[in-house]
């Protein structure tokens, strides 16, 4: 029987009472009509989650009792960062969706030549906001009780400057070769995903310089939220999990 999932934005304790975030109690309250005395999971995004009790529910708040420490790791084996060229709306909230659910470690939004997104400081943060909600949803949806890590859009000629993962891949057409032409990625790996129109040319010719791999994706162009989640599929059944 499936026993559905929480996350709490604060540490968690056996025996501790927690109020839920107001997002967390309309989801247990609202949506899936829970009554105190149910169990359920709940994870503070550092590892293991919780078996917990609904203590109390009220109109808008839920307070959950953690009973059992479960010491779950649905991690994947392999250290991939998605910097991945900010797209519109929904392709950027499908993309970082998918990539959670692929095992990804970290995600690294770049504002490129092609990009048509702009943040300033205010809409930054309001975005910042709404991925980390997108990424909370996923891990709920999908087991993992670690949170990725979601870095602040960076332009792309400082993110390529600071790169130091061991695997180094930009997504290209014109790669050298396929995914399965580069060696194994165990230790770290980046994979560099253009926007909708893909990387300039000073861009790709700038992360070849600073020591990426052209990889290319098969003989069709993929659109950007599909090239992502494909690549990070086929690292999974290459070097991950999906073996």
């Amino acid at each position: 029987m499936r026993i559905n999932r929480v996350f709490a934005d604060q540490p968690l304790a056996r025996g501790a009472l927690i109020d839920l975030s107001a997002e967390g109690a309309h989801h247990i309250g609202t949506v899936l009509r829970m009554r105190e005395g149910d169990f359920l999971h709940v994870f503070d995004g550092d590892g293991g989650c919780y078996l917990a009790r609904i203590a109390a529910r009220r109109r808008s708040t839920v307070t959950i009792e953690p009973v059992e420490f479960l010491a779950e790791d649905r991690e994947s084996p392999i250290q991939v960062t998605l910097a991945q060229g900010l797209a519109r709306g929904t392709h950027m909230d499908y993309t970082i969706q998918k990539a959670v659910e692929l095992g990804v470690r970290r995600i690294a939004p770049l504002l490129t030549e092609h990009g048509n997104v702009r943040l300033d400081g205010a809409r930054a943060s309001q975005r910042m906001q709404h991925w980390r909600r997108i990424i909370i949803g996923a891990c709920e949806q999908c087991g993992r009780n670690r949170l990725p890590e979601l870095l602040a859009p960076i332009p792309f000629s400082d993110w390529i400057a600071g790169d130091a993962s061991p695997l180094r891949l930009v997504l290209h057409p014109r790669g050298e070769c396929g995914l399965g032409g580069v060696p194994a990625g165990g230790a770290g790996v980046t994979l560099l995903c253009g926007p909708e129109g893909g990387f300039a040319e000073p861009e790709f010719e700038a992360a070849m310089r600073a020591g990426y791999t052209g990889v290319r994706l098969g003989p069709r162009i993929l659109r950007t939220e599909t090239a992502a989640v494909a690549a990070l599929a086929a690292c999974q059944v290459l070097w991950g999990d999906l073996r």
